[in-house]
This record gives C-alpha cells, sequence and structure tokens, in this order.
C-alpha cells in the first residue's frame, strides 16, 4: 500500500543544541535505513519550511503508524497521510 505522507516538523527553540543534532543525526540515520528497506519511496523537502512530503509503501495503515512512531522527531511533528490508489490513466512502466 502507498501513503503520501506530509510531515511539519518543529523541534522547540528551548531544547539543548546537542540533544537536537542528537535528535535530527538519528533521524536521517533511520530514514535512510527505511529508505534502504525500500519501506521509504520518496523524501522530498518543502522549500522555504521544516517539511517534507514523502511516498511510503507499507503492507498496511497499521505498519506505516508504527513507523512514523519510531521517527525520532515523531514528537515534534504535525502529519498528514494521504492512501494512495492507482490512477488509471498512470504511464506503466516497461
Amino acid at each position: 500500500m502507498l501513503f503520501h505522507v506530509r510531515m511539519d516538523v518543529a523541534i522547540p527553540r528551548q531544547i539543548d543544541p546537542a540533544e537536537r543534532t542528537r535528535l535530527v543525526t538519528a533521524e536521517r540515520e533511520r530514514a535512510l535505513a527505511l529508505q534502504e528497506a525500500g519501506t521509504w519511496l520518496h523524501l522530498w523537502r518543502i522549500v522555504g519550511k521544516y517539511s517534507n512530503i514523502s511516498v511510503f509503501d507499507v503492507q498496511s495503515s497499521d505498519e506505516l503508524h508504527e513507523i512514523l512512531w519510531t521517527l525520532p522527531l515523531f514528537p515534534f511533528m504535525t502529519i498528514d497521510v494521504t492512501p494512495l490508489a492507482e490512477h488509471p490513466s498512470r504511464r506503466k512502466s516497461t
């Protein structure tokens, strides 16, 4: 199942700089691992914001929920999830 996910991040300004660096580094490592596993298919930055648009390929909405909860920056995110279905006019890859 494919899901379009928008993540808006708002890390509090008063957070300790070392903790912020640790969280951001851990988030990057987790995102890379999910991309290498083929779960996080696309990751695009939204220009001018600390936000991204992503596409995940998972077996269920429950699996996506669990993945999102494992993201180190999850406590600081507002997330919007949209399930995707194949469009009948989509050009097929050869």
